[in-house]
């Protein structure tokens, strides 16, 4: 019997050791591998696995630069998104390729309002103001705001704007001394006008409203016109018959002014603001929930003679109310807040800003209230730490007030941390809070905006 001396089997090995590396290995028929191949098996691994060949790789993209990358139109139309329409009105200045762009589709431009200050305009070019609306038309801006108009500005407007009349959807006049002469004109021009807002229009009578209505108009409001009472409601109730949305603040509106809604509004009105109608009582609501069942939105903000039983009627009666303002209502107490809790089973958003009687109580009779998003609670006196442990239950909070309240101390704020799904807490002007409380609630509530 023959045997390999170790000094042979190191040669042998070496030679086959060199033979794999170069690629030359044996590609005999199949054998058994002998003491030199296994060697050579464990060093290098099987003779039949043939080396990899690297692939070449397709070169990547040259990055753009800066003054490349800020002109792409993709990176744009991302970048813009980032804005409100009101922002993008500065961006369009910035360059002609961004201009181009904010005006080439009117979907960055939903929702903002083209206001016309007529202390400043009349001293522009014709010229000028032809530019302004026609770049108000290019950019699909439905909503014109006419601030400090005489009839005579309203006769400008129409005459230097002539598309207006086919283009203004929603219509505000602000602090203007236009008569009804001139109210009548601008709304008989505006053949596609479904908003009015007047604010301040103190030369516009009930008569005016009477007279000038459409019954294509959907959302009026009335704010801060001196001649505006009883009767401009019912022309309301009368002449709109498919309003939706109704905001009125008048102080000498009174009970029998909501008696003028009947079941023809009953069917489409579903938002009712009622701002500082001092005179309205718990009768005036009684008619409000009989004419309007339907109500999805309904603010008696300011409405200082309405008590606790007035809110057990709207509770009782208006069970679709998904948003309710009570603010600055000084005869609400916590008894309200249990009708309210017990029957307004969808509310979303309630509204308790100075209401100075509620207290702890009547916080913890809402906090039962599992669909409730949204709660503002700004200068209620009387709440306290015991109070915000009520609000520490209800999960579906994300939006909370507690601004002004002067009893709060940091540590009843800090157990707001268990309000994980909070977006927005509003602690300005509470005593209680302090710069290590804002690091803490930040450090805890990552996604909430927490305003000082």
């Amino acid at each position: 019997m023959s045997s390999v001396s170790a000094q042979g089997v190191v040669e042998r090995a070496s030679a086959e050791l060199s033979r794999r590396i170069t690629g030359l290995g044996l590609r005999g028929r199949k054998r058994s591998p002998g003491v030199v191949e296994r060697v050579a098996n464990a060093l290098c691994g099987p003779a039949s696995s043939a080396p990899r060949i690297p692939r070449r790789r397709r070169p990547s993209p040259r990055p753009l630069v800066w003054s490349q990358f800020i002109l792409d139109e993709r990176f744009l139309e991302k970048f813009f998104l980032y804005f409100n329409s009101n922002d993008r009105r500065t961006l369009g200045q910035v360059c002609t390729k961004w201009r181009d762009i904010l005006y080439s589709s009117t979907r960055w431009w939903m929702g903002l309002v083209a206001i016309v200050d007529f202390r400043e305009s009349r001293s522009e070019s014709e010229c000028c103001m032809q530019r302004f609306y026609n770049s108000v038309v290019r950019r699909g801006v439905r909503g014109m705001a006419l601030v400090a108009a005489s009839d005579e500005d309203i006769n400008e407007f129409i005459r230097v704007f002539p598309l207006s009349a086919n283009h203004v959807n929603a219509l505000s006049l602000k602090g203007c001394t236009v008569t009804d002469r001139g109210l009548e004109s601008i709304l008989d021009h505006l053949e596609v006008l479904f908003e009015l807002e007047l604010t301040g229009c103190n030369e516009i009578t009930e008569a005016g409203i009477w007279a000038c209505l459409t019954p294509r108009i959907v959302s009026l409001t009335l704010t801060d016109c001196i001649n505006i009472a009883d009767e401009a409601v019912g022309a309301v109730a009368q002449l709109l018959p498919s309003l939706y949305e109704f905001s009125l603040q008048a102080y000498h509106v009174t009970d029998a002014a909501l008696g003028y809604f009947s079941q023809k509004q009953s069917a489409s009105l579903s938002i009712l603001r009622l701002h500082s109608c001092w005179e309205l009582t718990n009768h005036g609501v009684v008619n409000i929930v009989h004419s309007l069942p339907n109500l999805t939105v309904l603010s008696l903000s300011g409405c200082s003679k309405v008590t606790d039983e007035g809110v057990e009627l709207v509770a009782e009666n208006l069970p679709r109310l998904r948003s309710l303002d009570l603010s600055w209502c000084p005869r609400v107490t916590d008894s309200a807040l249990e009708y309210i809790a017990c029957d307004l089973n969808q509310l979303e958003e309630l509204t308790l800003d100075r209401c100075v009687h509620i207290t702890d109580i009547g916080v913890g009779y809402i906090s039962t209230m599992q669909s409730l998003v949204a709660l503002y609670l700004r200068w209620c006196s009387q709440l306290r730490d015991f109070g915000v442990q009520h609000l520490c239950a209800m999960r579906a909070l994300q939006l909370l007030s507690l601004a002004g309240c002067p009893l709060l101390t940091s540590g009843g704020l800090s157990s707001l941390i268990q309000l994980r799904q909070l977006r927005e807490l509003e602690l300005t002007n509470c005593p209680g809070a302090s710069p290590e409380l804002f690091d803490y609630l930040r450090e805890h509530l990552p996604r909430c905006v927490i305003i000082e």
